[in-house]
């Protein structure tokens, strides 16, 4: 009874106080530039100050820190208000010195900002010495204020956080006499002692294992980012299919292993690539203003302008996207800490070990503007060695194999779009821990169906990607190390418009999302595993561009299992009220398959000399 009370005053709210509409709920048709928007005066002045703020969050697995006490930074604490076009906001970063403790074996970042007013979705980054730590989206407000905290582990940039840097924040807002939500923002960092149980940088074995751990921590980490002073952020910003962005760098001579860190994030008419109709379509329509190229994006980075890895992203959707309603309190799945990806670059070292300049590129196949694109290169140094010897033994990268189905009559019709991909290389480095051979895999797999009806007011999204990547690593005579990632990024999205008769619509959207991983090493053992999905159902009437109605409701399963922590959360909500929350922090019997149990009773130097006769076949990939 209270909650269908509670129910009802939020929609009673929301009905005297007017959003500003920036949906994108009817993707196809009722794709709106951010300029083009207007809204009612602004009522805040109005609204109860003595109400507390709604808590918005991400629902995610606590991280798991020591039991001590953390030393704790305050780094920042800013308002931002009418920044976009303007430098990043800086601050100087000095190592805590006043802990009591000089070694750390948990790091958090902490982000947390408080708003009230009115205000669009904003994309943030976060920077150390020019090495994005953080990025992530702004709430959007509501009058009676809004609060959300953002907490990132954060330490595999150790040796990042052990020098004077200088930290950036981009956050680009705007205020004016409409929009006038103030981002309230407080960054700190917080340093847990070392314990045991939470790893270390010993030598090898413990040095070497630690360059390949799931706790790994680079000697040496290099940003790939635009340089200061600028006016926006240190991303890069790919505005087509045609631009290419790049950045030169040279590494130690030293250096026995290599991870590129990739961010990236899309903005505008990408903002929903994955919604963008054929361009045949488009044409045979004459629609205008209407993003077109399709739904199929990757991210290609090129080593030296030759490609050495992909990036198929997870479809993040910012917390004004589709129907704002959905996403409040329960924030869209990597919207408040989007993901980075990871490429294994030690097979390259080989051409990367000359002391000279080198490049990385970054373009975006079927781009539309724009896409945010930046990275950071974890680097790992031998100490008992001067220079390392390497050598790329080999590299192949599949040209993407694509096929389209485009069937339609006037704006009805049917598309089905399927591309494969597969980069795979192998190397080996001469180190003082002897000669390691590494080889990496990507397999990518993207399937999207779309469906137009109802005379092109209803569009239907199914889409599938499946981002799998796989490294090893062996010595001469012993296994180092093995793990693979099995990444899996569903999601529906119907979307439908309705005409009503006083100049007004109905905008409908019903959607799935999903980010699944799982991650196993050589030995058949699951490393960890996660199953996060959200539906949400969602329905605005929209007149002159002011939503004046509406309804939004999510539904989330979050599963999480690793060797110390099993983690779920199944959560509801509607319009700001929480229906349910159910959290569970205790470990069940974990599945298995049966190959992998029978292959895990094996003895272990049987499984190890299975691994190493049978990894390296087929050119090199698994």
């Amino acid at each position: 009874m209270a909650s269908s009370f509670l129910l009802l005053i939020s929609l009673l709210l929301l009905l005297l106080l007017l959003l500003p509409f920036h949906s994108n709920a009817n993707l196809h048709k009722t794709r709106l530039r951010r300029s083009d928007l207007f809204s009612e005066p602004d009522v805040t002045t109005t609204a109860d100050h003595s109400t507390p703020p709604t808590v918005f969050f991400e629902v995610s697995k606590p991280i798991v820190t020591p039991k001590s006490k953390p030393c704790s930074l305050l780094l920042l604490h800013h308002d931002f208000a009418f920044t976009y076009g303007k430098p990043p906001v800086l601050a100087d970063y000095t190592p805590p010195s006043h802990c009591s403790f000089t070694k750390f074996s948990k790091i958090v970042l902490e982000w947390k900002a408080t708003c009230r007013g009115r205000q669009f979705d904003r994309i943030f980054g976060v920077w150390l010495g020019g090495v994005e730590i953080l990025r992530s989206c702004t709430a959007e407000p509501r009058a009676t204020g809004i609060v959300w905290t953002v907490q990132k582990d954060i330490t595999r940039y150790s040796s990042l956080l052990s020098k004077n840097q200088t930290l950036a924040v981009y956050l680009g807002n705007l205020v004016d006499k409409t929009y006038t939500g103030i981002y309230n923002v407080k960054i700190r960092i917080h340093f847990y002692p070392e314990e045991e149980g939470f790893g270390g940088n010993g030598v090898y074995s413990q040095k070497l294992g630690s360059a390949y751990d799931s706790d790994s921590r680079a000697d040496l980490i290099l940003p790939i980012s635009r340089n200061l002073p600028l006016n926006d952020g240190l991303w890069f910003e790919v505005q087509n299919s045609t631009d290419v962005e790049f950045k030169e760098f040279e590494i130690p001579q030293n250096v026995y292993r290599a991870v590129l860190e990739v961010y990236v994030s899309f903005h505008e008419n990408d903002e929903f690539w994955y919604s963008n109709l054929p361009n045949d379509y488009i044409i045979a329509n004459n629609l205008t203003d209407t993003p077109g190229n399709g739904p199929f994006r990757e991210v290609l980075v090129d080593l030296d302008g030759e490609i050495v890895g992909a990036v198929w992203p997870f479809t993040v959707i910012y917390t004004g996207g589709v129907n704002p309603l959905l996403w409040r309190p329960i924030s869209g799945i990597g919207s408040f800490n989007l993901p980075s990806y990871d490429i294994e670059l030690t097979p390259f070292l080989g051409n990367l070990l000359d002391g000279k300049v080198h490049n990385f590129g970054f373009r975006v196949t079927h781009a539309l503007n724009v896409w945010f694109i930046n990275a950071n290169l974890h680097l790992w140094l031998d100490d008992n060695s001067v220079k390392t010897e390497a050598k790329l033994l080999n590299h192949i990268v599949s040209s993407p194999s694509m096929s389209q189905d485009l069937n339609f009559t006037g704006p009805d019709g049917t598309f089905l779009t399927k591309v494969t991909r597969s980069v795979s290389s192998t190397g080996w480095v001469k180190s003082s821990f002897g000669i390691i051979t590494t080889l990496s895999n990507q397999d990518l797999s993207y399937s999207n169906s779309m469906t137009m009806g109802n005379n092109g007011s209803s569009q239907t999204v199914n889409q599938e990607i499946q981002f799998n990547t796989s490294v090893y690593a062996k010595k001469e005579s012993s296994h180092v190390y093995s793990v693979k990632s099995l990444k899996t990024f569903p999601l529906y999205m119907y979307s439908n418009t309705k005409d009503e008769e006083n100049g007004s619509y109905q905008s409908i959207a019903n959607l799935t999302l999903g980010f699944n991983e799982k991650k196993t090493d050589g030995l058949g053992k699951v490393i960890s595993s996660l199953k996060n999905v959200q539906n949400g159902q969602g329905l605005i009437v929209v007149k002159g561009h002011l939503v004046t109605s509406g309804l939004g409701s999510t539904q989330q399963d979050y599963r999480y299992h690793d060797d110390v922590q099993c983690y779920s959360r199944n959560i509801s909500s509607s319009n700001y009220t929480i229906l349910h929350d159910n959290v569970k922090n205790t470990c069940g019997e974990k599945q298995n398959s049966p190959e992998s149990l029978r292959f895990r009773r094996w003895p272990i130097p049987a499984r190890r000399a299975f691994l190493d006769s049978n990894l390296f076949v087929n050119n090199g990939r698994v």
